[in-house]
């Protein structure tokens, strides 16, 4: 897997209103969408050429009732503990320390200088496919 540091590498929709997202995103983009059972719910990864463009949350329990829908982006970082060691003192906070999920990666979330929330990811090894 190369590594692209740096740079977006996924977006996800939080939303109190899944089956509506999935709806709108499947007619107007012709996304489909595949199911993660999660402890909290299920995750839905949207599907586009057969590939992964994004995935769809419910925001139901895990954000303040005032959270308003958005689309959460994260960016891909080589090591996100070394990472995230540098965020208080280029005048951004820690939301969420580095947690790990299995498959997917080390995530962080973060506000940057501005105050502005982004996620950090260094994704977990992927498996080469079968030549």
């Amino acid at each position: 897997m190369q590594m692209h540091h740096g740079m977006f590498h996924w977006n996800e929709l939080m939303t109190r209103d899944v089956d509506g997202a999935k709806g709108f995103y499947a007619e107007t983009l012709g996304w489909s969408f595949d199911a993660f059972p999660m402890e909290n719910g299920t995750y839905w990864v949207a599907v586009s050429d057969g590939k992964p463009v994004g995935g769809i949350m419910d925001l139901e329990g895990i954000a303040p009732p005032e959270t308003p829908p958005h689309w959460f982006s994260y960016i891909q970082v080589d090591d996100i503990d070394a990472r995230v060691a540098k965020v208080a003192t280029a005048g951004g906070q820690v939301l969420r320390e580095p947690f790990d999920v299995p498959q997917v990666g080390r995530i962080a979330i973060i506000l940057d200088k501005s105050g502005a929330p982004v996620g950090w990811i260094t994704p977990a090894p992927q498996e080469a496919a079968p030549a």
